[in-house]
């Protein structure tokens, strides 16, 4: 880990690392129903597999601040089940994934939205409908996919080379 010389002697060693922390997730996920989550592009964002077809997936999104909620198929059709005010079951999905991975807390920050004690961030949700664009979520949840079919190798990979592997916390 490279540190910064001018950095304030009390500051931790991370905060003035030339690597980025990676933060574990705060429950093991399955990513059978929910396989990319994110919380980028001031969205929580992701891709939730349908419950009725195996080829189809939808790009369900939350825009922080305003709670836009947004939920299309792959092809850009919207999903029938998202209504004015009120999440789709795959927003639901995603939100619950989104907790898992990274923890209420740091969700409802990032949506800035008040969660009273015992319930859920999708219920203290009051957006509208509000279309996000769905092909860049879907076309980094497609890169990620395209990482896992690469042979095992210890070169470095020049798309991660980013990534802090091997960085001691």
């Amino acid at each position: 880990m490279v540190s910064n010389p001018s950095a304030a002697p009390d500051e931790p060693a991370w905060e003035s690392a030339a690597v980025v922390r990676v933060l574990p997730a705060v429950a093991p996920r399955k990513l059978n129903k929910v396989p990319f989550v994110e919380l980028a592009d001031g969205r929580l964002q992701g891709v939730v597999s349908s419950g009725s077809d195996i080829a189809r997936v939808y790009v369900a999104s939350v825009t922080a601040g305003t709670h836009g909620l947004s939920c299309s198929t792959n092809n850009n059709r919207p999903c029938g089940g998202l209504n004015q005010g009120w999440c789709c079951k795959h927003l639901d999905a995603l939100i619950d994934e989104a907790v898992l991975q990274y923890g209420q807390g740091r969700v409802a920050r990032f949506l800035r939205v008040e969660v009273p004690e015992g319930t859920r961030i999708a219920s203290a949700l009051t957006g509208t409908r509000d279309p996000a664009p769905a092909a860049a979520v879907f076309s980094r949840f497609l890169r990620h996919l395209s990482y896992l079919e690469l042979p095992g190798s210890a070169a470095p990979i020049p798309e991660l080379q980013w990534f802090p592997a091997g960085v001691g916390r």
